[in-house]
């Protein structure tokens, strides 16, 4: 186990100035309309597909800082089964699902999932939502591929 990432990103300058970038988008995103819950369990359901664990250390902790019950929290990964989300909230799940499984989906999102979506929010919302799907993906990656150590982050941490 790596107590130490690979590359630091804070410290490098091209990856500092990549990182304010998606900083800035993931910004747009918390800005919209779109229910900062509801990005939370995008962040986590990505995440867990994704096996970025800082990631996963630092959204349910913000989740639960905001007030995420440990419950919805635990129930993510099984979000099909537990009765604890709203419907919109599983739709979106389900889109952060297909999302970020594009690769083993012949079609990548099908229609049924994305009218789904269209059923529970807007335009903007949705524009939210897809970009925030993308904009965690691409976070899952960076960590994962330098292996950014999880456990040490605190709600706020990063502003």
């Amino acid at each position: 186990m790596t107590t130490e990432a690979r590359l630091n990103f804070f410290a490098n300058p091209t990856a500092g100035r990549l990182l304010k970038h998606f900083i800035a988008a993931g910004k747009v995103v918390t800005d919209s309309a779109l229910p900062l819950s509801t990005q939370e369990l995008i962040k986590i359901r990505a995440s867990q597909i994704n096996g970025c664990g800082f990631c996963l250390d630092m959204h349910t902790k913000e989740a639960a800082a905001a007030g995420e019950t440990s419950t919805r929290l635990h129930m993510v990964a099984a979000w099909r089964e537990a009765t604890v989300f709203t419907e919109a909230e599983r739709a979106a799940l389900e889109l952060t699902e297909q999302g970020t499984r594009i690769a083993d989906a012949a079609g990548g999102v099908s229609d049924e999932v994305w009218e789904n979506a269209a059923k529970h929010y807007d335009e903007d919302q949705l524009s939210a939502m897809v970009s925030l799907i993308a904009v965690i993906n691409a976070f899952n990656r960076m960590n994962v591929m330098v292996q950014n150590p999880a456990g040490d982050y605190q709600p706020g941490q990063f502003g």
